[in-house]
């Protein structure tokens, strides 16, 4: 082990990772051992997004220490539904849907961990379908009903929330979650000697329900650890844009939007975010916010964050298309981007327009006509001043009425890109 519990723990905290965690100076002690941590993850979409990166950096972080982390993919919990600090019942997805979806999270959360079998300490991926699928009704009220308390489950907050909402109240489905995450603690305690679990805050319920079960059917002693929920200084929701949630998975957020999101983070969160999404050591990240201070003008931070998350989740070379990306579209030359990263721009990288319809109107009525401003008279500035350009040529008002020639196939990149720059910040992309 490279660190003894207690210190384990207090660089967790230094570093605001842990929310809660049951009996604080029992568990320091159990983690002066090699242990094996589990959490898990539902299969609600078809990739996780960046809320999932907490618990699963902190897997890695449990691994780095010497544990033995444990994915679990909620192959069965994923078709009841969490119901922890939800306003409403979960709309519940086919088997084949979610199956198809666990096939697709498993391919995306092992390149996260080490999985090398030659370690003491490799990861593991399980499914909780895998002791459920033939599990009887008969059997689970038997096994596993009689061990918890209703009156108990009723007094969690996430349930009251739910019973004196109005509406139609939580269905006894998402009621009997508690009891089928507490089993899948029981059970990896008994195939794998699994003790901790972590997860979100939201979590701390279910977490307890596993612990609880395990001592009753195992004997076991078992800890709990939940992870803050994060949320932005400015009362945003973190992880969501104005386009929508900020997923793994490139193919629905390209690496280039994935790095923007992370630059956009603001200076009063991007220090705190350091600590939590990188694995910088604390002495460079407080280096880094005093030379930020010292320094007048834009922050180092973002860039170093945008880098270390962008690496962690894309590689090297999704880090790479996504610095080549942004810096030619901040230099305004976008020769040297690849057909590639046209089509991660098309994707959902900046505002596209396909195909290019009404290219025979001025510039003045196109532009609003397709959204890039609200009115004609910010398109003649532009052009006035030179500051609007398609494919790096700058227009100038002369170019107004030439729609149909601007976006002629021989000036488009690889026959059918036309990237439109408005100032130094608005991209539009226009595709044949």
């Amino acid at each position: 082990m490279t660190m003894t519990g207690k210190e384990f723990l207090d660089h967790l905290n230094e570093r605001g990772l842990i929310e809660q965690k049951t009996a604080n100076e029992e568990l320091e002690i159990h983690l002066n051992a090699r242990r094996v941590i589990y959490c898990g993850f539902d299969p609600t979409a078809d990739s996780l997004h960046t809320g999932s990166l907490i618990p699963l950096l902190m897997l890695k972080r449990f691994q780095l220490a010497g544990h033995r982390p444990i994915i679990l993919i909620g192959g069965c919990t994923g078709l009841i539904g969490d119901p922890s600090f939800k306003s409403e019942e979960r709309q519940l997805n086919s088997p084949d849907l979610v199956a198809a979806w666990v096939k697709k999270l498993k391919k995306q959360l092992s390149k996260f961990l080490n999985f090398d079998t030659a370690n003491d300490n490799s990861a593991i991926i399980v499914d909780n379908l895998s002791w459920t699928s033939d599990l009887s009704v008969i059997t689970f009220l038997r096994e596993v009903g009689k061990h918890f308390s209703v009156n108990t489950m009723l007094s969690r907050e996430a349930v009251k929330k739910r019973l004196t909402r109005e509406g139609s109240g939580i269905s006894f489905t998402e009621f009997s979650y508690a009891l089928l995450q507490g089993l899948d603690f029981a059970e990896l305690y008994r195939r794998y000697a699994c003790t901790v679990q972590i997860g979100g805050s939201d979590q701390w319920g279910n977490i307890v329900s596993g612990i609880d079960l395990s001592r009753r059917q195992s004997n076991a002693r078992c800890f709990g650890l939940t992870l803050p929920l994060i949320t932005k200084t400015d009362g945003t929701k973190f992880g969501k844009t104005e386009q929508g949630t900020i997923w793994l998975d490139p193919s629905k957020t390209s690496p280039y939007s994935f790095y923007q999101y992370w630059l956009g983070v603001s200076d009063s969160d991007v220090y705190r975010f350091l600590k939590f999404f990188t694995f910088l050591p604390l002495e460079k990240i407080t280096e880094i916010e005093a030379s930020d201070t010292l320094f007048d003008g834009k922050p180092s931070a973002q860039t170093l964050l945008a880098s270390e998350v962008t690496r962690l989740v894309h590689g090297e070379d999704g880090l790479s298309m996504a610095k080549r990306i942004t810096g030619c579209l901040f230099s305004g030359d976008v020769s040297d981007l690849s057909e590639h990263d046209f089509l991660q721009l098309e994707e959902d990288g900046v505002a596209t327009t396909v195909p290019i319809d009404y290219c025979d109107l001025p510039l003045t009525k196109l532009l609003v006509k397709v959204g890039v401003v609200k009115s004609g008279k910010e398109v003649k500035d532009a052009l006035t001043r030179g500051s609007l350009s398609v494919n790096g040529e700058v227009k100038s008002p002369k170019d107004n009425m030439r729609g149909a020639e601007t976006f002629s196939v021989e000036r488009a990149y690889f026959g059918r890109y036309f990237l439109l720059r408005l100032g130094k910040k608005k991209f539009h992309l226009f595709c044949n």
